[in-house]
Parts: C-alpha cells; structure tokens; sequence
C-alpha cells in the first residue's frame, strides 16, 4: 500500500523556491508542485489538487495570488523569507525554517525544537 503523500504547491520563480523545490523533492512523504504563474481562477483550480501547503517567496512580485487563498480551508499558506530564512505561516504562527526539516514540521503542523521565531511585519 502506498503512503499517503502531502501536496506542497510552490508557488513563483525565484531562487529561494528552486531550493526548497530540491530539498522537499527528496522527502517521501511530500509531493511537489510548481506554480510560476498566478492563475484566472485560484481556489477553483487548487481545490481539486487538494494541496497541504502553498509555499511562496515573500518577495515575489505578485503576492496577491498566495493571499487570495487566505478563506480556502485546509491549504497553508507559508511565506518564506530569503533574508532572514524565516517563513510567515498564515495561521498566525511564525516558525522558523533554516533547514527542510524545519519547513515539514510545518506542514505537518508540528512545533519545532528550535527558538520562536519573529513575527514578520
């Protein structure tokens, strides 16, 4: 029997994303899928794709695409910052996110071991 996958959507372009691309590709656990376009009709087409997470830069140059999914229940929006290598989870709660690990704990909805991180503002 196969084991039960998490979707992770990334969503843009940048450098910072095509790392965390890499690194969570290497997780059985997760399955990934890029975005680098915003779409017409968001929840309607991730909706059917069922996604744990949506995972973008906090830098991209159109953030109003991750924060048009705030009311979709069940997705996670996680913003990353590549300046401070914290994310910002909209669930209010900030973690930290230095290593992969870090960044399924969230997903997962577990707590880390590491310091509470700072509220990006």
């Amino acid at each position: 029997m196969d084991e039960k996958r998490q979707r992770v959507i990334l969503y843009g372009d940048s450098l910072i994303l095509d790392g965390v691309r890499a690194s969570l590709a290497t997780c059985p656990g997760i399955e990934v899928l890029v975005l680098d376009q915003p779409l017409d009709k968001p929840l309607e087409t991730l909706h059917p794709l069922c996604p744990a997470a949506l995972i973008f830069d906090l830098e991209a140059e159109r953030p109003e695409f991750p924060l048009a999914l705030l009311q979709q229940p069940g997705i996670l929006l996680v913003g990353i910052d590549p300046e401070t290598h914290q994310v910002l989870v909209w669930s209010g709660k900030p973690a930290p996110a230095a290593a992969t690990a870090d960044l399924l704990a969230v997903i997962a909805g577990e707590s880390s071991s590491s310091p509470p991180a700072r509220v990006l503002g």
